[in-house]
């Protein structure tokens, strides 16, 4: 991804299910303009998830996905679907593809009602029209579909009104979230506490310093970055105090003790805790860390791959930060990226990062998943601000919190 990219996290997520050898990935062929899925007569072609970040307007930045066909059969047909459904779980748009001489199959059906349930809007599209003929479209099984377009992904037809169709679906309704924004006001000065060590990558900011500090300047602020070793001397040097300070998790204790108590301290993690996740939810999950026995299994969750450094926070350091505060050895289990268990209930705690790389509603459905099945979930920061102690403290720049 380029440096100017739309990070993943940020796209809407547009999936196309349906039965195999339902014309998905023509479709998705067609309406991204690129060869992107690999297209054959013989069912079950596709069979991993095949995406593609793209600009659909007016929407803006998307991510197309391909997924394998929900009817596939054997042990890893039963594989593919299971991936299949966890795509649903991440996705903002859902698009039900049926072959317009057949109608709905029970599948589809089934698909319709998982789209209800999870209240992901979606569009039937009514594949293969060139091959109707004089046959009229068949709508079987599509009774109380919201929308339908009937589209022919070799002569273009309705791939136009497809589009503007998800471009609709996908704009948001409400408010637009805010990761920082809303808590300054123009002019403020916030100060971004940014450690440089040997987990840092040489040459760039991460994700959510990067996020944060755009967010920044949208608000009208002013943002001064400031590794924790000069922090001391850089809120001296102020005339006035910040606005807010924001650290990165992992230097809480120390900047904790630099900061002064009336100025207000949070950190990347537990904004984004706030923007794409539950944050009074993640800190009640909190609380289970004191419980924590040496029988006790934790799941830590990061919604990114990167390469492991011997201080890794998700692997390393948690780990040493919980045995050290509960006095207890849980036994600890790791996931990345998009493998998330869909089964949580043999843990009694899942820790998971601020989630900058995953949806707004994958990061959600997540959380929706541990609270379904009764296991607390809590977030990095604020683990690590309630095993160090400040947790009211940098819940404070928060209303209601």
């Amino acid at each position: 991804m380029s440096l100017n990219s739309t990070p993943s996290g940020e796209r809407t997520q547009i999936a196309f299910f349906g039965v195999r050898n339902a014309g998905k990935s023509s479709l998705v062929n067609a309406v991204t303009g690129q060869q992107l899925a690999v297209v054959s007569d013989v069912a079950g072609t596709t069979t991993d998830p095949v995406r593609k970040a793209m600009e659909l307007l007016p929407l803006g930045p998307v991510v197309i996905v391909d997924t394998p066909g929900i009817d596939d059969t054997g042990s890893l047909g039963e594989l593919r679907v299971a991936t299949t459904r966890k795509v649903l779980a991440t996705c903002d748009v859902a698009v039900l593809v049926v072959d317009a001489r057949h109608g709905a199959c029970e599948a589809d059906r089934e698909l319709l009602a998982l789209f209800a349930e999870r209240s992901v809007p979606c569009v039937v599209a009514l594949t293969k029209a060139d091959l109707l003929g004089d046959e009229p479209v068949a709508r079987e099984g599509l009774e109380g579909a919201a929308e339908a377009v009937v589209v022919s992904s070799l002569t273009g037809q309705g791939i136009t009104q497809l589009k503007e169709t998800l471009a609709r679906l996908g704009s948001p309704t409400g408010p637009e979230p805010r990761l920082i924004a809303d808590l300054l006001a123009p002019q403020d000065l916030v100060v971004l506490v940014i450690p440089i060590d040997s987990a840092a990558p040489k040459g760039r900011l991460i994700l959510p310093q990067q996020q944060t500090i755009r967010d920044t300047l949208e608000a009208g602020a002013s943002a001064l970055m400031v590794r924790d070793t000069e922090l001391a001397a850089t809120l001296a040097s102020l005339p006035t105090p910040p606005r807010l300070v924001v650290t990165d998790s992992q230097a809480f204790g120390k900047v904790a003790r630099i900061v002064p108590v009336e100025v207000p301290l949070t950190s990347f993690s537990i904004l984004f805790s706030r923007y794409k996740g539950d944050l009074s939810l993640q800190v009640a999950g909190a609380r289970a860390i004191d419980s924590l026995t040496d029988a006790s299994k934790v799941l830590i969750c990061e919604g990114c791959t990167h390469h492991r450094q011997c201080e890794d926070i998700g692997t390393v350091k948690m780990p040493r930060w919980i045995r050290e505060h509960t006095g207890c050895d849980p036994t600890f289990s790791f996931t990345s990226g998009g493998d998330f268990p869909l089964d949580l209930r043999g843990y009694d705690l899942v820790v998971h990062c601020g989630g900058c790389t995953l949806g707004a509603r994958a990061m959600r459905s997540r959380i929706e998943q541990a609270g379904a099945q009764g296991v607390p979930i809590t977030n990095y920061g604020v683990a690590i601000a309630h095993m160090h102690g400040i947790l009211p403290r940098v819940l404070s720049p928060f209303e209601g919190l």
